[in-house]
């Protein structure tokens, strides 16, 4: 009698535990079951510098998105955000891959337009900045090639 309790309190804390570790896994690795929500826009870049499928989208540093995927299209870094709905992206918005603090992650970030037209469902953002390649700044400052 006693062991049965025993193996039953055992059983009932080891499933805790995988449903705490299932919770944090996704509450961590911002997982999201809603990940089909939003819309999609893309954005074609001459260079990603680093950035991955899944990097947060922001506007005034507050996140709006997710890149979805990144991919070649016209020698250029295409790249596919999904955008929450309600955030309205005018047309003359401007795209930029950013980095969170020095050698942190990368981001992109949205700097809205003031344009009265905004972008649709599978529209596009036209106005982008290329991400800053530090390897390339230090080259240029080491080597005397300002």
């Amino acid at each position: 009698m006693e062991r049965s309790r025993v193996n039953i309190t055992v059983g009932i804390f080891v499933i805790l535990g995988i449903v705490a570790l299932g919770y944090l896994s996704i509450r961590l690795g911002q997982i999201s079951f809603l990940s089909g929500r939003g819309y999609i826009v893309t954005v074609d870049f001459p260079s990603v510098g680093g950035l991955k499928a899944g990097s947060t989208v922001e506007i005034a540093g507050v996140e709006i998105g997710r890149v979805q995927s990144i991919g070649l299209a016209d020698y250029q870094a295409r790249v596919t955000l999904r955008v929450q709905e309600g955030i309205k992206l005018q047309e003359d918005s401007i795209a930029s891959i950013k980095t969170k603090g020095l050698i942190g992650e990368k981001y992109v970030r949205i700097s809205p337009g003031g344009s009265d037209k905004l972008i649709g469902p599978n529209g596009k953002i036209r106005e982008v900045e290329a991400p800053v390649d530090f390897e390339e700044l230090l080259s240029k400052y080491i080597f005397g090639k300002v």
